[in-house]
């Protein structure tokens, strides 16, 4: 039975406490859910002197409007992000994104802060967060500071998340025009992704005046298709344009042969889900 090595626990109070506690003793880490942690711990893959859990700072749980901005609290678990009329109405990617992530009881546990930081290449809502612009809100002893997504996976396991901070708060902009969703192949219900794909479009006037899309499990990081979606802009949807856009995605992915399949089969799901992802967000934003 393998089994992590020993370490502290802490239950914070506070969130300035758990900073100060980050600070405080090296090679300490945050838990909440722990299904990405926990078995990282248990292969010896992860390996920190402390954990400190904040599943007591309730007041970093919540999904709510914020002006023109939807701002989801790091602690918000999975299956409220599946529930929440509120993202089903301005971002249904997150439904789409949710109902094939896990089981129930991952779900009832894990948390869309700790999926963020995991920086796992193959977890679905590091894409979807990225398709729709998102920024991420990282708190510390000095205050707060805002990171886009494009910027806040540094490597595989490796985010802007420095020392003593905390991820706090997920932030994306409220525009007209927007349809998104999320696609995805999987082995088996709830498993991790062989390939899948985010994307978002904001169409005024029949013209795609924005476009964001990234892909999961096919690269050591989130792909961000910058040049897909460069192409969409200013044109008006098509399926010509759609297939170019997964040329793009077959080419500009970096998958890894391993279990799941063969280089050649995941830069084929790249495309393919590429497309189906741009059809269902643009028929949403045109509906």
């Amino acid at each position: 039975m393998q089994t992590p090595a020993r370490f502290d626990y802490e239950r914070a109070t506070s969130l300035q406490g758990a900073i100060a506690s980050l600070k405080e003793h090296e090679d300490s880490r945050i838990i909440a859910g722990g299904h990405s942690l926990l078995p990282m711990m248990k292969l010896r893959l992860a390996s920190p002197t402390r954990l400190i859990d904040i599943n007591d700072l309730t007041d970093l749980q919540y999904i709510r409007e914020e002006g023109d901005e939807i701002a989801i609290g790091a602690l918000t678990r999975h299956v409220e992000l599946l529930k929440s009329e509120l993202l089903a109405e301005h971002f249904p990617l997150f439904k789409d994104a949710e109902l094939v992530i896990a089981d129930p009881v991952v779900r009832n546990r894990g948390t869309i802060g700790g999926s963020l930081c995991q920086a796992d290449a193959a977890e679905d809502l590091s894409a979807v967060c990225a398709a729709v612009k998102a920024t991420v809100v990282i708190t510390g002893a000095d205050g707060t500071r805002t990171v886009p997504m494009d910027q806040f996976h540094l490597g595989p396991w490796t985010t802007a998340v420095g020392e003593g901070e905390i991820l706090t708060e997920v932030r994306i902009a409220k525009r007209p025009g927007g349809g998104s969703a999320h696609e995805k192949v999987e082995r088996r219900a709830g498993d991790w992704a062989i390939a899948a794909a985010s994307a978002a479009v904001w169409i005024d006037g029949g013209v795609i005046t924005d476009a964001g899309i990234a892909l999961s499990a096919v690269g050591l990081t989130t792909i961000d298709l910058t040049r897909a979606e460069e192409l969409l802009r200013g044109q008006p949807p098509s399926e010509e344009l759609f297939e170019q856009a997964g040329a793009i995605a077959s080419e500009d992915c970096m998958p890894i042969p391993d279990s799941r399949g063969p280089v050649d089969y995941k830069r084929h799901l790249a495309g393919v889900l590429t497309k189906r992802a741009l059809r269902k967000a643009t028929a949403r934003a045109l509906s």
